[in-house]
């Protein structure tokens, strides 16, 4: 062999060993083991998952579930399913691992968040992505047929699910109702230790481990900063037997989804193990999570920066009086809407005071569109509530001004009091009278330690209510139609008298015209079934939504709830099933401790069936209602043949939107942002 083809053979060699390297370097990267259910992603370059929806893998390596966009979701599972079954009726144990990192455009506010799952198949095309995570709907949620195990890290308060608050880890079983959860942290080892709260939308990634124990049926869930060692003591444990929820084979991955809210979720590694612990991932090959916040000064600035220093003062100088002479413009701007509206303009320095700069020991409550502070007005001293408007919300704008121009001229007892308004540089903030005693649902509901209302303001709450309605439906220059009637949108004073709020949905028309068509809006539970075939709100809807509320109040229940065996119940079916019994006092808050009139519980029970009729022609007016209240008028008799409805069915039946909007109370937590009503919201 000749100098030359040696030399060639020797080049061949070295490019043949160099490609196989290469290659084996892939390899370690992304999967160290698939065998018996065996797997780690040290990052995600390469990996053959199985996505839909908003996940995609970045050219950095990173598996990004959502990328920002409002109201969707993302789903990514190993590409095959494994086995957990062991031959007979029982999962094997398992084990997973994964590093994960929320981003958000606020930093104390973030929708929804990612669950860890497992599932029979990869296919979530029926779920809804907001507060349902892209995981169920609300046809299904909870249903033992799902056959899902999950572990959810939730950055929102959600009370259909009874989210302990908005930023916890949940052990999900089959849906959003949590088996166990806990506030986000962690139990350090070692003296010193003790638990110790992290924020998930810290914009920092963070570790989970999820362990389950097939031979005494343990559930272990762990969280830790990336930079602190699996803890010993985890987060959460539950005994529950997966045999009964995991198929025996099944797929492992993620579901997230968004809200309302600019947030993107990513998971940076993943392991996943059977009968052993789950493969370490390498922290070192991991991808960085996006830059979040300004750019690290250049050197070359400061350096330059001493030499320019008298050209940066002049050019600031410029600058300063640009945006003085543009804010000037700005403030002298006036849209028709505001020349009507009429109420005073706060300057945003004087509501910047007010709620020591917005911040959050000011906070009220998250509502559909923003957050509501607490303030109190430099000079007069008067307490006011705040709303400001989210700026990521398309319908801010438009909701705000329809708010703005219907409440700015109603004046009644029972409205809350617009005091005026705000606009600066895009942000919208509406100025109410300070309501002490808060929301409604929440002594209804147990919130806060709320002290139970006695019948006496029961009573009164629903004829308070009723007075409001009577005069936006009949007695103001225009008719109103408020949409979205319930317990969270209605205040309690300092005396406790109840006032409506929330007219971000409100509808307004002259007396005489007929009601145009639009989208179905309001809150599941309290929307007439009407809407699913005509999408037309009038005065008798707003009149439903009033009959539910009235069951509410009396009978200290949500209008969907869960029974004792887990089953979805609607309130007016539960207290017509018992009128037909002829035990309608049997409903009444048992918190009451049969300490009320029965008279006037009989008369309003059977007053919010009448108007939760499922037949608009069969419900009467807000006049009617108030003189049945007053007892001016008897209330006619229930008959048995009208009355034999089941609203559940009915609703399961109309033809609702596939999407429903519904905005929750601006002073309570976030509840419901999109609902499918295919069954409720």
């Amino acid at each position: 062999m000749t100098k030359q083809a040696t030399m060639l053979h020797i080049k061949l060699i070295s490019i043949i060993c160099f490609l196989l390297l290469g290659v084996v370097g892939a390899l370690d990267e992304l999967v160290a083991s698939d065998d018996g259910g065996q797997f780690v992603y040290s990052g995600f370059s390469g990996a053959n998952l199985t996505l839909d929806g908003t996940a995609t893998v970045t050219p950095g390596g990173l598996l990004e579930l959502t990328n920002g966009t409002l109201q969707l979701k993302g789903h990514a599972f190993h590409p095959t399913p494994l086995r957990f079954g062991n031959g007979g009726a029982v999962v094997r144990s398992f084990s997973a691992s994964f590093v994960f990192g929320i981003l958000s455009a606020y930093p104390d506010m973030s929708a929804h968040g990612i669950v860890f799952l497992v599932s029979p198949g990869t296919n979530f095309s029926a779920a809804l992505a907001s507060q349902y995570l892209g995981l169920v709907n609300v046809r299904n949620n909870g249903d033992a047929s799902n056959r899902i195990f999950a572990v959810e890290l939730d950055t929102l308060q959600q009370e259909e699910f009874r989210d302990i608050n908005d930023n916890h880890v949940g052990i999900d079983i089959n849906g959003l109702v949590s088996l166990r959860s806990s506030n986000a942290g962690y139990y350090a080892d070692g003296e010193g230790g003790g638990f110790r709260n992290l924020s998930l939308i810290s914009h920092e990634a963070m570790q989970v481990w999820v362990d389950y124990d097939a031979g005494n049926t343990q559930i272990n869930v762990t969280l830790a900063p990336l930079s602190v060692a699996k803890p010993v003591k985890p987060l959460i444990s539950a005994v529950y037997n997966l045999s009964s929820v995991i198929t025996d084979t099944a797929y492992v991955g993620f579901s997230s989804a968004t809200g309302s809210f600019n947030s993107r979720h990513y998971v940076l590694g993943w392991s996943f193990a059977m009968n052993g612990p789950a493969p370490a991932i390498d922290i070192a090959k991991l991808p960085k999570l996006p830059h979040e916040g300004p750019k690290a000064r250049s050197k070359v600035l400061e350096i330059v920066l001493p030499i320019a220093s008298a050209a940066v003062v002049l050019a600031m100088g410029i600058l300063v009086i640009l945006l003085v002479r543009r804010q000037k413009r700005y403030t002298e701007l006036r849209e028709d809407w505001e020349v009507e509206f009429g109420p005073h303009r706060f300057p945003y320095k004087d509501l910047h005071h007010a709620t020591q700069g917005f911040k959050n020991q000011c906070l009220l409550g998250v509502g559909g569109f923003g957050r509501v502070y607490k303030g109190v007005l430099p000079n007069s001293n008067v307490e006011v509530a705040i709303k400001r408007v989210s700026h990521d919300s398309s319908q801010g704008v438009k909701e705000f001004v329809a708010e703005v121009v219907s409440l700015g001229r109603l004046q009644h007892c029972n409205l809350v009091r617009l005091l005026g308004y705000c606009r600066r540089k895009g942000e919208l903030m509406l100025v109410y009278d300070y309501m002490s005693n808060g929301s409604l649902d929440k002594y209804l509901h147990g919130q806060d330690n709320k002290p139970t209302l006695s019948w006496a303001q029961r009573f009164q709450i629903i004829r308070d209510i009723a007075s409001s309605l009577l005069y936006l439906h009949e007695e103001w220059e225009k008719v109103v139609i408020h949409r979205d009637i319930k317990a969270s949108n209605v205040l309690l004073d300092k005396e406790m008298n109840a006032r409506l709020g929330d007219f971000g949905l409100a509808r307004l028309y002259d007396h005489g015209d007929d009601p145009q068509s639009t989208h179905v809006v309001g809150t599941i539970g309290y929307l007439a079934p009407e809407l699913g075939r005509t999408s037309k709100a009038t005065p008798l809807t707003d009149v439903f939504a009033f009959g539910t509320f009235i069951l509410e109040v009396t009978c200290g229940r949500r209008p969907i709830y869960h029974d004792s065996h887990g089953s979805q119940v609607m309130l007016v079916d539960w207290v017509l099933d018992h009128w037909h019994r002829q035990s309608l006092v049997d409903t009444v808050d048992m918190k009451l401790q049969d300490d009320f009139d029965v008279g006037e519980a009989i008369l309003v029970l059977k007053l919010g069936l009448l108007c939760s009729h499922p037949f608009i022609n069969s419900r009467p007016d807000m006049r009617q209602v108030m003189q049945y209240l007053k007892k001016e008028v008897h209330l006619p008799e229930l008959m048995p043949t009208n009355m034999s409805f089941h609203m559940l069915a009915l609703l399961q039946n109309d033809g609702f939107d596939s999407y429903v909007r519904s905005y929750p109370s601006s002073r309570g937590s976030i509840s419901t942002t999109t609902s499918s009503l295919s069954r409720r919201g």
